[in-house]
């Protein structure tokens, strides 16, 4: 057994009550993986990590940007209706008991889809969940008002191609410490031809909507309830830590446990392939 995942993935879609989902799917020799990504990226991004993962898992990775349309002026598109999306969808491609590793908005997803919505998980990896502080979910936020809806919405969304999308990105703090493989993979595939250039694959009205959406429903309340092992992955300088505390978040988790990785920011699977493929492949294998 080759000890990289070397196989283009299979991409296809699932169709839900009243939306498509799109996927990626790695065939590999293990039990079944569930990988959700964060706001605004795409399952492409998982890449680096999945091939450092090998086939010890069969992975799947949904896309959650384009399957629903969402106003972010009017509140955006719940994560609670994404969490419903994920239990539909592993219900319809025959995904039972998987294990699950999310980033950030998808950590938070996969939380709730256990938690609050019955789907049984045999392990997570919570990597960056966003647990907001608790008075944000108690208030009617614009988007202007959201410290990431009100920046999102403005983002760039045009250059002339993709080589100058990848310098541009490169210069900016968010793409600095980007392994140089997932930014590849985020220009190739996070970015498509469209108004005379190269543009946002997930729209920057797509993401401010996500953004806002993550703030309808309060996970904390929730914690006490998974029922699985979890691991909370936290990265040393990201700037969430500020505000978000996730030594506590797995604290209240009754089988929780906390990891921290060095010298990475918020977008720890980006940055740190390696660490993170080395995490999660050690606490889902170990008894």
């Amino acid at each position: 057994m080759k000890n990289t995942q070397d196989a283009a993935p299979v991409i296809g879609s699932v169709d839900l009550e009243d939306a498509e989902m799109q996927f990626l799917h790695w065939l590999g020799d293990g039990p079944n993986l569930l990988l959700l990504h964060a706001t605004g990226f795409l399952p492409w991004i998982w890449l680096p990590v999945v091939r450092r993962l090998g086939r010890a898992f069969s992975i799947t990775a949904p896309y959650h940007c384009s399957h629903r349309m969402a106003d972010p002026r009017a509140g955006g598109l719940s994560w609670a209706i994404l969490a419903r999306d994920t239990v539909d969808f592993c219900a319809a491609r025959g995904i039972v008991r998987p294990l699950a590793a999310g980033h950030s908005m998808g950590a938070t997803v996969a939380t709730l889809a256990h938690a609050s919505m019955g789907l049984p998980m045999e392990k997570m990896a919570l990597i960056e969940p966003i647990f907001l502080p608790r008075f944000l979910y108690t208030m009617e936020l614009k988007v202007e008002d959201h410290p990431l809806a009100g920046k999102s919405i403005k983002r760039r969304n045009l250059w002339e191609d993709r080589e100058e999308a990848r310098r541009y990105l490169r210069e900016k703090p968010l793409f600095k410490n980007w392994d140089e493989e997932a930014l590849d993979l985020y220009v190739q595939h996070g970015m498509r031809d469209g108004g005379g250039g190269i543009e946002l694959a997930c729209h920057p009205e797509r993401e401010a909507a996500l953004f806002m959406g993550g703030v309808q429903r309060d996970p904390w309340p929730l914690l006490p309830e998974v029922s699985c092992p979890v691991l909370v992955i936290e990265g040393e300088t990201s700037a969430n830590r500020e505000h978000i505390d996730l030594k506590k978040a797995a604290s209240l988790i009754p089988k929780g446990g906390y990891a921290m990785v060095r010298e990475a920011g918020h977008l720890v699977p980006m940055e740190k392939p390696d660490e993170t493929a080395a995490l999660v492949r050690e606490f889902f294998t170990k008894d």
